[in-house]
């Protein structure tokens, strides 16, 4: 092949490296296709399929002949009415279909929501340990990144009175994540109640990305649940964790319909809307009954002594409690760092786990495993761990 032309990258991804995952698994790959089974405990994407039901609806829909043409760019009216309803029942919030917005997955919303209210030299708040993408789209939309710290001793909560000692000035946005991921946890009494408070003292928007709030929960929790939280805040979900659908990229912002106007202004421009059937089979998977989470809880918690028990062989410490697709521990006072620590488990295991210092600073004594496989996968890490 002859040599490709120079062309000068733009200036914005001088400061975002290719996502960390994505070089990773193609590591991954080559190293299995050189004949090593490499088990990977790395990714948080659900192995089980969603409801027979939604992938029958799915096909239905796609089996007609008028349902292949270009969708609404705010969603359909059956899929803005699932999620309202969803959140209604699921998270006693009272939504209308003007409060939801549809997305190709809420890794899309967040891109959205920086180009919608960030300019050069806003500043965002991301927590630290935190999913890497809260930097890289804000830094990509021209904001200054502040990091604030969730620590261990903290139980992973932010201290707002902290943040606010730093100083605030041209702070825009907040991101925050709860249930927690990387760390698993969940957040404390009267945390959201905090949260709007803080952010109508200082007039800043809140971003609560929440598509762990089923898995190892007692009960789903939304910060919308907080009275005023709909006036200063916008929550992202999806369908992703929740209903086994990662790879069908099916989200949504719930937010004010002030909110939604003005995100739509961007997105609009962006895409031409998702294709109707899906969009059909998200609604029949947001409509399914209570045995759909309470099979999914029994599964996640047959897996997560297992978790716990690589963690152990290890020479990790995790607490207990953690709610999420993960199991996040502390790797040995002896190891040098926690990428050195992952790297001798491939080495010498064969086995693929992430190491916290890519969510942040914060995670540099931290590794994090994925419930993601089936019991029998897991066993067999616990086997090599011997």
């Amino acid at each position: 092949m002859s040599e490709a032309i120079d062309i000068k990258l733009a200036d914005r991804l001088s400061s975002v490296g290719e996502y960390w995952f994505s070089g990773k698994l193609r590591e991954i790959a080559r190293l299995k296709e050189t004949g090593r089974d490499i088990i990977s405990l790395g990714i948080g994407s659900p192995d089980m399929a969603p409801a027979p039901s939604v992938v029958e609806r799915l096909s239905c829909e796609a089996a007609k002949s008028d349902t292949h043409g270009y969708q609404p760019y705010i969603g359909t009216a059956e899929l803005r009415g699932a999620f309202a309803r969803w959140y209604g029942d699921r998270y006693g919030v009272a939504l209308g279909a003007d409060n939801v917005l549809p997305l190709i997955g809420s890794k899309e919303g967040i891109m959205h929501i920086a180009m919608t209210y960030i300019d050069p030299g806003d500043k965002v708040l991301i927590p630290n340990p935190g999913y890497p993408t809260y930097r890289s789209a804000f830094t990509l939309a021209g904001a200054q990144c502040v990091e604030y710290g969730l620590c261990a001793s903290r139980g992973w909560q932010p201290d707002l009175d902290e943040i606010e000692a730093v100083g605030l000035d041209g702070v825009k946005i907040m991101m925050v994540n709860f249930p927690n991921m990387p760390t698993g946890a969940m957040p404390r009494e009267g945390l959201f109640a905090d949260l709007v408070a803080f952010a109508r003292r200082h007039d800043i928007l809140l971003v609560n990305d929440n598509p762990y709030s089923f898995i190892r929960t007692e009960r789903p929790v939304s910060l919308l649940q907080t009275p005023g939280a709909l006036d200063v805040a916008i929550e992202l979900n999806s369908l992703s964790k929740s209903h086994n659908m990662a790879g069908w990229r099916v989200g949504a912002v719930m937010a004010h319909p002030r909110r939604i106007s003005e995100i739509i202004r961007f997105k609009s421009n962006m895409d031409s809307g998702m294709f109707r059937p899906l969009q059909l089979a998200a609604a029949e998977a947001l409509a399914l009954g209570d045995e759909w989470y309470e099979a999914l809880s029994e599964r996640y918690a047959e897996r997560e002594v297992l978790g716990y028990r690589i963690m152990e062989a290890l020479g990790c410490k995790a607490e207990k409690g953690q709610a999420g697709l993960f199991v996040w521990g502390r790797i040995p006072d002896d190891a040098d760092d926690c990428f050195a620590f992952t790297d001798k488990v491939l080495a010498d295991y064969d086995v693929f786990i992430t190491p916290g210092g890519i969510f942040g600073s914060e995670g540099m004594r931290y590794v994090r495993i994925s419930l993601c496989a089936d019991t029998a996968t897991l066993e067999k890490v616990c086997g090599r761990l011997r």
